[in-house]
């Protein structure tokens, strides 16, 4: 359960991170970050990958790349459904977010070592 929780917030810390960073997305305080991020995993547990699957031949055919493109997606998808969290279009502010996002979240997770992670 502690795993979790610390997944959570670093994912909501690369979230108010991300937004800083990147123009076109926009948070309203640190809550509305954990709160997108908690909704994030969600839509990333149970919608991408159907949508996944549903393109599938279209990142086999750009060897993966289109895998950008459904992250940016989800993050645009988590934004219209949470308020105080705003992206401003899927293909700059969504894509180069969740690009952004993943790497953060690469970076913390390498810093922040625990066993149940």
């Amino acid at each position: 359960m502690k795993g979790l929780i610390v997944r959570w917030v670093m994912s909501g810390l690369a979230l108010y991170l991300t937004a800083h960073l990147i123009e076109g997305i926009e948070l309203e305080g640190f809550l509305a970050s954990l709160l997108a991020a908690l909704v994030l995993g969600l839509v990333n547990a149970f919608i991408r990958p159907i949508i996944s699957i549903l393109t599938l031949p279209i990142n086999i055919l750009t060897l993966g790349l289109f895998t950008f493109v459904i992250n940016g997606f989800m993050l645009w998808v988590v934004s219209t459904t949470i308020a105080g969290f705003y992206v401003e279009n899927v293909f700059f502010a969504g894509i180069f977010g969740a690009i952004v996002m993943s790497i953060i979240s690469g970076i913390l997770t390498f810093f922040i070592k625990d066993s149940r992670l």
